[in-house]
């Protein structure tokens, strides 16, 4: 099997979907000899967060010296990203050759996994394979019943923080999202809980999660967003403190990551409380090198463009505040899309707080809203509005507009468009050259 062919297995219709349960990936896992059980984790679940997160945690613990893994999901532009050891993605000879062990167990299971339970798995014995020290491990959906959470010896668990989303398969209320997500807490194993929570839900949510920890004998800790002092904010990556960690300094833009690297700080304090030896020049080293698409990433100059993947309220609400502090008063130009079945009057209305123009695409899901009704919506807000029939069309003409104004672009909505993006920015660039 070569890497076309893994992938191509991989992603093979019979086994899309999302069926909660953990019996299929643990049947799986236990014909492949339990890989994951050799291993520690660090077990990170919530609804925004997770992959900036993980991803300066991981940078973190490698340049502490330590063997890390990370898996994150989804991948951006490469498959390979979802599996990675010290900022290293996968190669395509190790992906097909563990695919070709996965799959010759996976064909012979009545109850065949789902496609996110086979890469798991794969994920797992990638690991395993390579004797890390420790592993970064994002919960895929929700928790309790994630595949991820198949896994027995997590250091810690961390959830970033709770918000609306997902309600048709987690839950119609914070709590009970919340509930579903603290299944990832084990028995006597610390928790740590984020601030990346709206106002409006932290007691609810600080209650279920706290309720769950002590049920489990877990010790809790949190973030405290109070501590966290700016000195800097621009373009150019944040610095600031938190409680004894002076001149922090991020190369991740959006405000929301300075709140990240907090819970980043907290979660390093929570592993040397259990005997890691974690020091603060790691920790600055690992913050300042880390690396994460698609959030608030500045893609292209000459016109300024930036890819956010914000794709449900509070991930919005956190993408226009940035806006309004880096660019102040200053409209912008949006490229965006939604899904029908997300609360996209609300995070219309937020948008438009910030929109000078608005070109409106239909994501490539069936689930999608037909951007001519988003274009409407937009207009109904009183901004200039217009549907484009696709994503390489709405960017070429942004970028346009951009250029005869002076005016940033900012591309908003799924990841899974994040490389569609990228392309037609290239080709808008060279038709200007």
């Amino acid at each position: 099997m070569d890497y076309t062919k893994a992938l191509e297995y991989i992603h093979s219709i019979d086994w899309r979907g999302s069926r909660p349960g953990l019996s299929r990936v643990s049947e799986l896992l236990e014909k492949l000899g339990n890989p994951q059980d050799s291993l520690k984790f660090i077990h990170v679940g919530g609804t925004n967060g997770k992959g900036s997160f993980c991803s300066m945690l991981s940078s973190v613990l490698t340049a502490s010296g330590l063997k890390t893994g990370l898996f994150t999901s989804p991948y951006i532009e490469s498959f390979n990203e979802r599996m990675m050891i010290n900022g290293q993605e996968i190669s395509n000879d190790e992906l097909a050759e563990l695919t070709y062990k996965v799959s010759i167990i996976a064909d012979k299971m009545d109850d065949p996994p789902t496609e996110f339970e086979l890469i798991s798995a794969l994920a797992m014995l990638y690991f395993k394979q390579n004797n890390c020290d420790i592993v970064v491990l994002e919960v895929g959906l929700g928790g309790r019943l994630d595949a991820t959470n198949v896994i027995k010896n997590s250091v810690i668990s961390v959830i970033t923080g709770i918000a609306l989303d997902h309600t048709a398969i987690l839950g119609d209320t914070v709590e009970e999202i919340a509930l579903e997500k603290a299944g990832i807490i084990k028995q006597g194993r610390g928790v740590l809980l984020g601030c990346a929570t709206a106002p409006e839900h932290k007691e609810a949510v600080k209650k279920v999660i706290s309720d769950t920890a002590l049920s489990n004998s877990s010790e809790i800790f949190f973030t405290d967003p109070s501590a966290v002092k700016i000195h800097s904010q621009s373009l150019d990556g944040t610095e600031f403190d938190y409680k004894s960690y002076k001149n922090v300094r991020i190369p991740l833009l959006g405000s929301y990551q300075i709140f990240n690297a907090a819970n980043v700080l907290e979660a390093v304090d929570l592993l040397n409380h259990i005997g890691y030896s974690i020091s603060e020049k790691a920790i600055k080293t690992g913050l300042l090198q880390s690396k994460w698409k698609a959030r608030f990433e500045k893609i292209c100059d000459d016109p300024t463009v930036f890819f956010d993947g914000s794709h449900n309220p509070q991930g919005v609400s956190e993408t226009v505040k940035s806006i309004k502090k880096y660019f102040g008063d200053k409209k912008v130009i949006v490229v965006t899309g939604v899904l029908a079945d997300k609360d996209y009057m609300t995070m219309s209305k937020m948008i438009s707080s910030v929109a000078k123009h608005v070109y409106t695409i239909t994501p490539d899901n069936p689930r999608a809203l037909p951007s001519d009704a988003l274009s409407d919506i937009y207009r109904d807000l009183s901004v200039d509005s217009q549907a484009c029939n696709s994503i390489k069309n709405a960017v070429s003409t942004a970028l346009k507009h951009a250029r005869e104004c002076g005016l940033p672009v900012f591309v908003l909505g799924s990841l899974y468009t994040y490389s569609d993006v990228k392309k037609a920015v290239a080709s808008a660039k060279s038709d200007v050259l």
